[in-house]
C-alpha cells in the first residue's frame, strides 16, 4: 500500500506538492478550508488527485503517513496540533521537493526580511546568463515541488520564506544568502524577535563546509546570531563598508570581492556604474547574488555582463520614463520608511517625493534628514495625509496633496526641474485608493506615459 499523504492548502506550494507527490507514487489527498478556485481543481483533476474544500475531514487527515501544509497555516491551530500529537510528521512543501532534486543539481535558497524578490531574480538572471539549466521558484513565483516534478533543471534558484523554512527537517542548500532581519511577521512569533531570528536561521541548520552562507555583515541580528552559532559552511560575509573580515564590500564605488574559494585567493572588482540596480540595499543585493553564483563558478565576466544587463521586478525602483531631463521612478513596492529611507539615499539627483497611503503606524524620524537634503517638494497621494503633511511640513516649502494618480504625476511634473527625479515611493499601504500597491504602480507608470505622449504630441 502506497505512503498517505495529505496537503493543506491549495495554493502554488500545495498544488506543486500534489503533483510532485503523484508523479512519486504516493497516494495523494488536499484538503482545503477555504473554496479552491476552478483552475486549480481543473489541474489536480488531470493529475488523480483527491481533495476537499470548505473544510476538513480532521478523522481523515489524522490517518496520513505525513502532512505537507501550506506556509500560511501556523503550527498552532488544532489540526496541526493534533497532527503533531499523534507523532505525523508535518513538513513544508520545500522540505518535500527537496527529497527529490535530481543527485548533482544545485539548490540556491534566498532569504531576508527585504530583498528576497530582487536577490533570487539577480541570482537567477546571472545564472541563465551563464548558460545554465536553472530553475527559478518558491516565494517568487512556481513552487520548488513542482518545477522538481518538471524536472531538466541542474540549479535551482529558491526564495524561501520563515514560514516555509520552520517546516524543513534536512532542507540543505548548497548556496544559502540570508540579505536582512527587521521585526516582521511577529504575530505568528509568539511576538518575540529572536524566534523570528532564529527561523530564518533555519537556512543554515543542516550546512556543512561543502556549502556556502552569504549574509549580510550590515543587519545587527544576523553578526549577533553567526556569533552565537556554531555554523559549518563556508561564510561569505557583505557589506557597504570595508573590513578585513568581510568577502565582500563597497569601496570607492566599486564592489569589492576578496575572498577563498577551494583554497585559492580570489579578488575582483565590479564599477557599482556598471550594475543596473541602484541603491546601497541593492549592492548588498547584487554582492549577495554574485557570490552565490562565482560559488557555483560563473566567471566573473558572465557576472558582470548579467547585473549590467538586469532588469528588476516591477515597482522597485523602477524607472518609468524622462521628460523635459526629469526621470521618473516608480517604487510602489516601498510600503514602509526603511524601504523609503533606501530609495530617497539610492537616488542620486534631487527629488520630487510622491508619497501618502494609509499609513502603518510610520515615524518618519529615520528619513527626515534625507527628505531635508534631496527633496525639494512633496505630493500626497492618498485619502488622508494629514500625519505625513505635518511631519515634513517644517522641512518643505512645497506640499500639495491628491486622490487622483494622474494629477499626483502632473503636480510632480510640474514642480521638478531638469536633472531631478519624480520619484513615487509611498511609505504606505495602497488600499485607500488602489487594490495593491501592483495597482498603483501600475497606474503611475501609465500616468507617466500618457503625460510624455501628450507633451511629444504638443510640440
Amino acid at each position: 500500500m502506497s505512503k498517505i499523504i495529505t496537503i493543506l492548502g491549495a495554493g502554488e506550494s500545495g498544488i506543486g506538492a500534489a503533483i510532485l507527490g503523484k508523479k512519486q507514487g504516493y497516494s495523494v489527498f488536499l484538503s482545503d478550508a477555504g473554496r479552491i478556485a476552478d483552475d486549480r481543481k481543473a489541474t489536480l483533476d488531470s493529475y488523480g488527485v483527491e481533495y476537499e474544500d470548505g473544510g476538513h475531514s480532521v478523522d481523515r487527515i489524522l490517518e496520513s503517513d505525513e502532512i505537507i501544509k501550506s506556509p500560511g497555516i501556523p503550527d498552532k491551530v488544532s489540526l496541526i496540533q493534533q497532527a503533531i500529537a499523534k507523532d505525523i510528521p508535518v513538513i513544508s512543501e520545500i522540505e518535500f521537493a527537496y527529497r527529490y532534486i535530481p543527485e548533482g543539481a544545485k539548490v540556491i535558497a534566498i532569504t531576508g526580511t527585504n530583498g528576497k524578490t530582487t536577490t533570487t531574480l539577480l541570482t537567477h538572471h546571472l545564472l541563465k546568463k551563464a548558460g545554465y539549466k536553472v530553475a527559478l521558484g518558491g516565494n517568487v513565483g512556481i513552487s520548488l515541488a513542482k518545477l522538481v516534478a518538471e524536472g531538466g533543471y541542474d540549479y535551482y534558484v529558491v526564495e524561501v520564506s520563515s514560514f516555509q523554512l520552520d517546516g524543513i527537517v534536512k532542507f540543505k542548500p548548497d548556496v544559502a544568502v540570508l540579505l536582512n532581519i527587521t521585526p516582521d511577521h511577529l504575530d505568528r512569533y509568539d511576538y518575540d524577535f529572536q524566534k523570528y531570528v532564529a527561523s530564518k536561521f533555519k537556512i543554515t541548520e543542516n550546512l556543512s563546509h561543502e556549502e556556502a552562507f552569504v549574509y549580510c555583515a550590515d543587519s545587527e541580528p544576523i553578526t549577533q546570531e553567526v556569533a552565537k552559532r556554531k555554523i559549518d559552511a563556508s561564510l561569505f560575509a557583505v557589506s557597504t563598508t570595508k573590513d578585513p573580515r568581510w568577502q565582500a564590500y563597497m569601496e570607492n564605488d566599486h564592489l569589492i570581492f576578496d575572498y577563498k574559494y577551494k583554497q585559492k585567493s580570489k579578488k575582483h572588482q565590479i564599477p557599482v556604474a556598471e550594475i543596473s540596480l541602484i541603491g546601497k540595499h541593492n549592492m548588498i543585493n547584487s554582492m549577495s547574488a554574485t557570490l552565490a553564483a562565482l560559488n557555483l563558478e560563473v566567471s566573473i565576466q558572465d557576472v558582470m555582463h548579467g547585473l549590467k544587463t538586469f532588469v528588476n521586478a516591477p515597482h522597485r525602483l523602477e524607472p518609468c520614463g524622462e521628460l523635459d531631463g526629469v526621470q521618473f521612478i516608480n517604487d510602489s513596492k516601498a510600503t514602509n520608511v526603511d524601504a523609503v529611507y533606501y530609495a530617497l539615499d539610492g537616488v542620486k539627483a534631487d527629488i520630487i517625493w510622491i508619497a501618502g497611503g494609509i499609513d502603518k503606524g510610520n515615524e518618519y524620524e529615520q528619513i527626515e534628514a534625507l527628505v531635508k537634503s534631496k527633496v525639494k517638494g512633496l505630493v500626497c497621494l492618498g485619502v488622508d495625509n494629514e500625519k505625513i503633511k505635518t511631519f515634513f511640513s517644517g522641512s518643505l516649502k512645497e506640499i500639495k496633496e491628491t486622490t487622483s494618480t494622474v494629477e499626483a504625476v502632473k503636480m510632480a511634473a510640474d514642480m521638478a526641474k531638469d536633472g531631478q527625479v519624480v520619484l513615487l515611493s509611498p511609505a504606505c499601504a495602497s488600499f485607500d485608493l488602489f487594490r495593491n500597491y501592483e495597482d498603483r504602480g501600475d497606474q503611475f507608470r501609465r500616468a507617466v506615459q500618457e503625460l510624455i505622449g501628450t507633451k511629444k504630441e504638443s510640440v
